[in-house]
């Protein structure tokens, strides 16, 4: 059974309940006998796998070891001419 969060409109006095899915909400609050309402919390997503960062992605069919393998031939490229 889930826990539920309630505060109190009136007191302003935060409690929990344990509930089922199907049961109605605390309407009254324990303390001041006035109304309470249910408080949501924004839940946290996580991103846990392959495919949620760029470097994950790769470009043009190319693996990253045949990227490192070109820079260096392309070094080489420049330096011979320079020479000449």
């Amino acid at each position: 059974m889930p826990v539920y969060e309630y505060e109190c409109s009136a007191c302003h006095f935060h409690f929990e309940r344990r509930q089922h899915f199907n049961a109605e909400p605390v309407a009254i609050c324990p303390k001041c006998q006035g109304k309470a309402r249910r408080v949501l919390h924004s839940v946290p997503i996580f991103f846990r796998g392959s495919g949620f960062y760029s470097t994950d992605y790769s470009r043009g069919g190319q693996s990253s070891s045949s990227k490192k393998e070109k820079k260096p031939a392309e070094k080489e490229g420049k330096d011979n001419a320079s020479q000449e």
